[in-house]
Formats: C-alpha cells, structure tokens, sequence
C-alpha cells in the first residue's frame, strides 16, 4: 500500500446534493483524500471533466456505482456493463460495483406485474453475464465487484444476499478480474460473515460502512445511518477485513433521506469524526 493519511472515502451518494464537483471540493476542504463515484452523476460532471476533477485534487477514485442489473439476460444489460467498465478504467477506479439485479420483471418502489419467480434461474443468469464481462474488466485493468445485499432487497435489486453466494460466483474467475464488496449495512447480520470474510481474502475490493437504522424508515432503501446511529458493531468487521488483508479505502456510503437533506459539509465533518472513533480505531 502507499503511504497515505486516512483511509476514508466519501462516497458520492452520502452528500447526494452535491454535484461531482461540489463532491470533489468538499473532500479536499475536508482533507478526504478518496471518493467513490455514480455513473449518472459522472453523466452529468460529464466523464472528461470528472476524470479531470479528480486528478486536479489529487483524489483517488475507490469505485465506481454502479454496474449489474444481469439477471434479465438481454444483449442491452451486457453492452451497458462494458460502458461502466470503461468508464471506470477512464476514471482510474480499480474496481466497478455490482449491484447483480432481482427478479426479472421486479422493478424497485413499482407495483408487482409479470414476474418471473425463479430465483436459481436469475442467479445463473449472472453467472453467466459474468462470464462475458469479467475477461472484459480484466483486460481494462477494472475488477468487478460483486456486491451481496441483505436479503430485503432480494426480489428487486439483488439475487446474491450473502457474501458466500457472491464468493461463490467470484471464485470462478481469477482474483484481478472479480471480487466482492464487503458492506455493513448488507452483511452485518449474516452469522457465517467473518468466517466468509477470511474466506474473501484478496478478493475483498471494497469495504464500504455505515450502520443500520431501527427502526427501519418506510423505504427500507434509505435505513442506512451514519456510524453509531444504528445497532452495527463496526469493530469486529473491521478487523476481520483487515486480517483478510485489505488495505484499501474504505467508503462510507449512507441513503437517508435526513442526511440528504442536511448541510452536506456538516455531514461530512460528523462522517469523518464517526469514522475516526469506530471505524478507524479499530
């Protein structure tokens, strides 16, 4: 690892109102030396000027959000997922994020219509689009994160709620071209998680925090809070990603619609004190 100061990383979604050049400039007010970035607000930034943004400040760039969405199985999802890896290689982010998709025909905060209900079916469907697209990443220098999220978001977002289903599928490719994010919102509950996370090892490409909320709010999407606000013990995480071996940033990424809301420079300073008490600590 080179020689850095904290490890932490704003991710660009935990100060939502900024742009990515508000994003950019508030990390280097607040001496954030990495950032993680959307695609669609990157659209806006437009890619150029993002690519330019970040290195003008000296910023790391720790992944890029998001790719995926596999389990349809269309020629559309593929092509879409090469535009993110290149753009990810354009933006220097070692890793792409993927968040794999729910049940075809399942579409987020839409009523239930036609669904297709087989769930073995939309895992091997990404197993199959990773096949494609994993080669792809590796030869632009990305690897594909693969993302497991806790198991209320199976039907709509994600069929891989567990970090051992994720490994399952990553292990089938070489270590450079896919990984799995390790993210304690999704995987705080999960009793085998730090026998998994010894198990990830090198394959862990990101480690993003934030605590889980209870009571949860209405849309169960925005029930992330800020470290210490929620019921997750960040430290045992921590220090089981560690001893894996990771020693990259770490990228606190929070939906809630109050942190949203709130001044984002305030978000950040109480982000970075929050960080620095449970997560970095320990």
């Amino acid at each position: 690892m080179t020689p850095r100061g904290s490890r932490l990383s704003l991710n660009q979604w935990t100060t939502r109102r900024w742009s990515v050049a508000e994003a950019v400039d508030g990390c280097v007010r607040h001496g954030v030396e990495a950032i993680g970035l959307w695609r669609q607000d990157v659209a806006v930034q437009g890619l150029d000027e993002t690519v330019k943004l970040v290195a003008d400040a000296g910023l790391r760039v720790s992944s890029l959000c998001r790719g995926g969405f596999l389990t349809s199985g269309d020629t559309a999802a593929l092509d879409d997922n090469r535009r993110a890896i290149d753009e990810a290689a354009a933006l220097g982010a070692p890793c792409l994020v993927m968040v794999v998709g729910g049940l075809p025909g399942v579409v987020p905060a839409e009523p239930l219509g036609a669904v297709d209900r087989d769930l073995a079916g939309a895992r091997e469907r990404v197993a199959e689009a990773l096949a494609v697209l994993a080669p792809y990443a590796g030869e632009r220098g990305v690897r594909l994160a693969l993302e497991p999220l806790h198991p209320m978001y199976c039907a709509d977002r994600a069929v891989l709620s567990t970090l051992g289903q994720a490994l399952d599928l990553a292990e089938r490719h070489p270590v450079e071209q896919v990984g799995v994010v390790v993210d304690t919102f999704h995987v705080w509950w999960d009793p085998q998680v730090l026998e998994q996370i010894t198990r990830a090892g090198e394959r862990i490409a990101s480690y993003q925090v934030c605590d889980f909320l209870h009571p949860l709010p209405q849309d169960v999407l925005l029930g992330r809070g800020v470290m210490g606000d929620g019921v997750i013990d960040f430290a045992p995480l921590t220090a089981a990603v560690a001893a894996a071996g990771y020693t990259g940033d770490i990228e606190v990424e929070i939906f809630n619609a109050d942190v949203w809301a709130a001044d984002p420079d305030e978000v950040l300073a109480r982000v970075k004190a929050r960080f620095g008490e449970l997560v970095e600590s320990a």
